[in-house]
């Protein structure tokens, strides 16, 4: 028996393809798009008019200039001359500083306490709770203020007093033990960049190789780690540790954290480990209490069942929110202009006004903060993912 095969429905060309992407009120859609960009090359027009009646050429030719201003704090060294592109640079530092170790430390801090305000101790939930609450309705630009003042506050540094024996609270900053590389081509920081991208690069190739198991992970980063310090070993590469001390009539050596850095990050770490404690709780409270009572028949103990049961789940939720608790963290650092503390935004400020390019210094600032959060965000998507495809058959 013989079937006859008839021709299905024709395929939608590209002029169906592009209707349908369209959308319906074609011509009026081409009419909006038409009129916004006649009001932009309206405002650009008006923007150049201004800029060449007050003598200002348009572009980014200033980034090369030499910058009539100095930067108190910066992870790489700057003076004045520098050009304005090592200046942004050196404020763009300032900023993924403060904000990876206020993502760092408000993670820490933020699933400690959300961890602690479940307990059964009524005393020591009822604090969370009024830490959270404090936190989380109190404007951050206040925090700061007050931390600022506090940091002011503190004794001078041969009033301090040592804390541990390394530690020194100060009006002058926050003096703290430090580790450094000497004799080697390397210094500490870029050693440390370098270990950890070749980790991470390593960890990426297992992946896309299909060979990523926790001891093939552990091995690779144990002979990555074991081939960068035999480099630095071979290269005359020394480990340094040094600890602050005090020095006629202030303290000498370790790592300095000036008052305003300390302040920023600290408001910053306060504000969102209040939030990060609330997602925690909230995803803790989505896993049933079946688990709890599963894992209590098998004999575990409660620190074992958070751990390796309760927040293994929790993260499904939890992780999403962190992920907007880090951008607004990341956006919140630009608060620092009002404390002081040189960060992208502040050298930026600066920038605008001592040039008169204020349009094109806004432009570098948009597109830098928004090349941070969308690579944090792709970043976190991905780990999100990963989590999401937990126990799910593939």
């Amino acid at each position: 028996m013989f079937r006859t095969l008839l021709p299905g429905p024709p395929r939608p060309g590209i002029f169906a393809k592009f209707r349908a992407w369209w959308g319906g009120w074609p011509l009026g859609q081409l009419a909006f798009l038409v009129a916004l960009a006649a009001l932009g090359a309206l405002f650009v027009s008006n923007v150049l008019d201004t800029m060449a009646r007050v003598g200002i050429l348009p572009g980014f030719g200033f980034l090369s200039s030499s910058a009539n201003f100095e930067i108190g704090e910066s992870a790489i060294a700057f003076r004045a001359g520098d050009t304005y592109l090592r200046a942004i640079f050196a404020g763009l530092l300032n900023t993924l500083k403060v904000s990876l170790l206020g993502c760092l430390f408000a993670t820490i801090c933020g699933v400690a306490i959300g961890i602690a305000g479940l307990s059964r101790n009524l005393l020591l939930a009822g604090l969370v709770r009024w830490f959270i609450e404090i936190a989380r309705n109190t404007p951050l630009l206040l925090q700061l203020f007050f931390w600022m003042s506090l940091a002011k506050a503190l004794p001078a540094p041969r009033q301090a007093s040592a804390f541990f024996g390394t530690v020194f609270l100060t009006n002058r900053g926050t003096y703290l033990p430090s580790l450094s590389l000497e004799g080697g081509p390397l210094g500490f920081l870029a050693a440390l960049t370098l270990t950890t991208c070749a980790c991470i690069a390593t960890l990426l190739l297992l992946r896309l190789a299909g060979r990523l198991t926790h001891r093939s992970g552990a091995a690779a980063i144990g002979l990555v780690l074991a081939a960068i310090l035999t480099f630095l070993f071979l290269s005359g590469a020394r480990p340094v540790a040094e600890a602050p001390a005090l020095s006629g009539f202030n303290i000498r050596g370790g790592a300095n954290l000036s008052p305003e850095f300390a302040a920023l990050l600290t408001g910053l770490v306060v504000k969102f480990s209040a939030l990060v404690a609330e997602i925690v709780r909230a995803g803790i409270q989505s896993v049933d209490t079946g688990q709890w009572e599963a894992a209590r028949a098998l004999g575990l103990h409660d620190g074992q069942i958070v751990r390796l049961i309760v927040l293994p789940q929790a993260l499904r939720v939890i992780t999403p929110l962190t992920t907007s608790s880090y951008l607004d963290l990341t956006k919140d650092s630009s608060l620092a202009v009002a404390i002081g503390f040189p960060d992208l935004v502040s050298v930026i400020n600066t920038t605008a006004n001592t040039t008169g390019q204020s349009m094109e210094a806004l432009v570098i600032l948009i597109g830098t903060f928004l090349a941070i959060n969308l690579t944090l965000s792709a970043l976190m998507n991905a780990y999100n993912n990963r989590i999401a495809l937990r126990g799910t058959v593939r």
